[in-house]
């Protein structure tokens, strides 16, 4: 645990040792100062959580002091203390934030060593509720005020307070995530868990045990009982992230689970009981998955009892520089940097692209502007090259989606013996078999996207668990990841 640091001001030196000599036996760490302005030269040069001042001093009084600390951070608490038995005084420093105000007198040490064990718990929690309100607001909160947002959160609110499902649909990067856990901290479950799984990153064969659970000795390699998501998840939320991938066998069962709250576990006998709400996003469109007969419609209903379709980064600009500004600030708290904003250009550029990526891709334009910025204002070139590396990291995409060679490489494919050669690297040589070109198509899509499996079935167009079979019918191995 962090020590707690206090500075005590008084300009009896005597005094202000000996109170900070008492405190210091509690174990606290004590810095004393024998002057109003001194004590505040401190305090802006380190932090405290506590101060402890008299207030008849020269050249300034306690009161004065207290409005000086309150003024560089309102947070700190303040206990005052003075040889008169004023009323006044008490109240007046009351009124300006003292958490308290002492009498000194023969029980002034112990007093205080009760006062400060109070003062420092009230402080604690008070860093503690601001952080969660700063996590509600900056992590899972909505940043932007366009109209269809704005019908979002009101709709949302709304729909907050009930236990039913809600779909959440949009295109990658949009904020899915971000709004299924701003739906479950403004519900009545936030003290409970919130548990996401991402149904496309799930092999298989082992989308039941994750979801549900298993017994010891229900397969090989169940070598004790595992606790699935569901359970996990009991008295809280679970979102069920790309629903869409969930192959039909598991969503018959995950329908049965939602409809009569109670999980079978892999290989166990007993049903169990659970209490969970159920959110789900996917970014395809689940009406087109049915009529292909890639999703079942009775859950597609049971999940959709609320949906929410957000907008993409596109349909919503009015909020772009808001949260590019939103961005600086966050990053900067991260990074440790001081970005104080950026050009009017920059604004303009930024209102003048697609954002492909939606809110993500902004996002990421924002950090890297901040980390290679760090101080000053973000200037229209580091925004510009962002966009540029953008635009050329999609070209890429497009060609080996494609399996093509550019023109500017087509030169250097006549130069490999036995085969041609594509700026991505790609080789094709005449008479090898479709299997095999679609094997050196995979391998080299992950080496674009360093092994990130979403990310290359994105390039692809095929599903994460399509790439994942493919992967195991040519024998390449499982590891890399599986989210951006």
């Amino acid at each position: 645990m962090e020590t707690k640091k206090i500075l005590v001001v008084d300009d009896k030196e005597y005094v202000s040792e000996g109170i900070a000599e008492v405190l210091r036996r509690k174990g606290y760490l004590v810095r004393t100062a024998q002057s109003g302005p001194v004590a505040l030269n401190f305090f802006a040069r380190e932090q405290y959580d506590l101060v402890i001042s008299d207030f008849n001093m020269q050249p300034m009084n306690g009161i004065a002091l207290l409005e000086g600390v309150k003024q560089a951070n309102p947070d700190v608490p303040f206990v005052i203390f003075t040889g008169r038995g004023d009323i006044k005084t008490a109240v007046e420093a009351m009124e300006k934030g003292a958490l308290t105000f002492l009498e000194k007198d023969d029980t002034l040490l112990p007093k205080l060593e009760a006062v400060a064990e109070r003062a420092l718990q009230v402080r604690s929690l008070m860093v503690e509720n601001k952080a969660l309100k700063n996590e509600l607001r900056d992590k899972w909160n909505y940043v932007g005020s366009a109209p269809k947002l704005m019908e979002i959160r009101k709709f949302t609110e709304a729909v907050a307070a009930s236990r039913s499902t809600v779909l959440i649909t949009g295109e990658s990067g949009t904020g899915k995530e971000l709004v299924a856990r701003w739906i479950h901290y403004h519900s009545p479950r936030k003290p409970g868990p919130f548990i996401k799984i991402n149904c496309a990153a799930l092999p298989d064969g082992l989308i039941e045990s994750e979801l549900f659970g298993h017994e010891k000795g229900a397969f090989t390699g169940a070598v004790k009982n595992k606790i699935g998501k569901f359970e996990a998840a009991s008295g809280g939320t679970l979102l069920l992230d790309e629903i869409g991938e969930m192959p039909m066998p598991a969503q018959a069962k995950l329908l049965r689970a939602i409809q009569e709250r109670e999980i079978q576990k892999v290989g166990g006998d007993d049903p169990v009981q659970v209490d969970v709400r159920i959110l789900a996003a996917s970014n395809r469109d689940l009406e087109a998955e049915i009529e292909k007969g890639n999703f079942r419609e009775d859950l597609y209903y049971r999940l959709n009892v609320f949906h929410v379709e957000l907008p993409p980064l596109r349909e919503r600009r009015e909020d772009i520089v808001e949260l590019a500004t939103h961005f600086i600030g966050k990053y900067n708290d991260i990074e440790g940097y001081s970005v104080d904003g950026m050009t009017s250009e920059c604004e303009k550029l930024l209102l003048g692209y697609a954002w492909p990526g939606n809110i993500r891709e902004l996002e990421s334009a924002m950090q890297r502007a901040v980390v290679l910025t760090r101080k000053g204002i973000i200037q229209p070139q580091t925004i510009e090259d962002f966009m540029n590396a953008s635009s050329r990291g999609r070209q890429q995409t497009a060609n080996i989606s494609a399996g093509s060679c550019s023109p500017a490489s087509s030169s250097s494919a006549h130069s490999d013996t036995g085969g041609g050669s594509g700026s991505s690297g790609i080789k094709f040589n005449a008479g090898m078999t479709i299997a095999d070109a679609e094997k050196e198509l995979i391998i080299k899509t992950l080496e674009h996207c360093a092994q990130n499996k979403t990310k290359a079935a994105d390039m692809l167009g095929i599903s994460v668990r399509t790439l994942r079979n493919k992967l195991n019918e040519y024998a390449l191995g499982g590891d890399g990841q599986e989210d951006e």
